[in-house]
């Protein structure tokens, strides 16, 4: 009885014995994704940016300084981060900042630059640093990581640039950039203290086209031992994908705004952290 049971069940025609026409459903959008982690001695937080045309980073700059949440709410951002060098004591550029193809930043309009006698020598390094690049190229925008004297590529034009340094990836590029000078083997400057521990900023680009956007933060309860090295942060941005990177304005200036929250990375000596006004930062845009 069971196996007649069986064979009446099995001669039945079934759903699935139907053709089926799948429902086709558009791809998800892509998105934004964030990332915290607590490390040794610091602490990462990490935007990584789809290379969509739904999403664009470009430089903004204002007259004076403002911090990154200031930025977001004068830009409609959905993140902001921390961008080119500046001098706090007259407020003035030391990078090159291009927007929507005008020239909006230029460092040699600043005399506390251009005139310190100190910095005569290195003047011809400070001008040829690294910088982010948004280009148009035929039909597609791109993102790169330059010197600022090197030539666009043919047929390709700027919409953005956002100038920084050094590169970290795929060489370091602090020496080359002045940022660093050596005098029979031994490091004499080191204008951005490359080996200690302290608040970083950089930009990478992965092999994709994804930008990532990093923020390092020191700890309040170790101020003085606390953060990443340029050689760590440079091989940082290379676990997580980038193969090339380039350092933003670090230390006192590190900070980043994603999710309606303000990030800093510097702390004083007390623990407290610093909230530090900026000239340039990066902004993320996104069309919904």
């Amino acid at each position: 009885m069971l196996a007649i049971a069986l064979s009446s069940c099995l001669a039945r025609p079934t759903a699935l014995s139907q053709p089926v026409t799948p429902s086709l459903s558009p791809p998800p959008a892509p998105s934004i994704i964030y990332q915290t982690q607590v490390r040794d001695r610091y602490t990462m937080h990490v935007l990584r940016i789809p290379n969509h045309a739904r999403f664009e980073v470009q430089p903004a700059l204002t007259q004076g300084v403002a911090t990154v949440e200031e930025f977001a709410q004068q830009t409609g951002a959905t993140a902001v981060i921390n961008g080119g060098y500046f001098d706090p004591a007259n407020q003035q550029t030391t990078s090159f900042i291009v927007r929507d193809g005008q020239l909006v930043a230029d460092p040699r309009t600043n005399s506390r630059l251009m005139e310190n006698p100190q910095l005569t020598r290195y003047l011809p390094q400070i001008l040829d640093r690294s910088e982010f690049r948004r280009m148009q190229c035929g039909n597609d925008v791109t993102v790169a990581i330059a010197r600022h004297s090197i030539p666009m590529p043919q047929s390709c034009h700027l919409l953005d640039v956002l100038g920084a340094g050094p590169q970290l990836l795929p060489e370091f590029t602090a020496e080359a950039e002045g940022f660093t000078d050596k005098a029979d083997g031994r490091v004499v400057r080191d204008a951005l203290g490359s080996d200690r521990p302290n608040a970083r900023s950089a930009l990478g680009i992965t092999a994709t086209g994804e930008i990532l956007l990093v923020m390092v933060a020191q700890w309040p309860d170790s101020p003085a031992d606390s953060g990443i090295s340029l050689p760590g942060l440079a091989a940082l941005l290379q676990e997580l994908g980038a193969t090339t990177a380039l350092n933003l304005d670090g230390g006192s200036s590190s900070s980043l705004y994603y999710g309606g929250r303000a990030m800093y990375g510097k702390v004083n000596a007390h623990g407290a952290i610093v909230q530090r006004p900026v000239k340039s930062v990066l902004i993320v845009k996104q069309r919904f």
